[in-house]
């Protein structure tokens, strides 16, 4: 059985060229931003599998420390581009 889940994780991993692609040709800061919080979606699902298949708690740690990386991240994200924010490109002004 643990073999299985380092198997996922490594099918996961190979998945995440998709997203390797879209991060470097996404047409908008959007694009580039959804495939980022796939990388870390994805890195998070692999960690965990990696702790069940290699019997090592510490890495659900490790996952927990990227989960919260992926908030701030977003987060960083919403407030550069919100409406009225120079990079957002809206204005204050109706």
């Amino acid at each position: 059985m643990n073999q299985a889940y380092v198997a996922l994780a490594f099918f996961l991993l190979a998945n995440l060229a998709a997203g390797l692609v879209r991060v470097f040709r996404g047409p908008t800061a959007g694009d580039r931003m959804l495939s980022a919080q796939l990388f870390g979606t994805t890195g998070v699902a692999v960690l965990l599998l990696l702790s069940r298949g290699l019997a090592d708690p510490t890495l659900q740690d490790v996952a927990l420390v990227f989960v919260l990386l992926s908030i701030l991240a977003v987060a960083a994200f919403v407030k550069r581009i919100e409406p009225g924010s120079p990079a957002g490109g809206g204005s204050d002004e109706p």
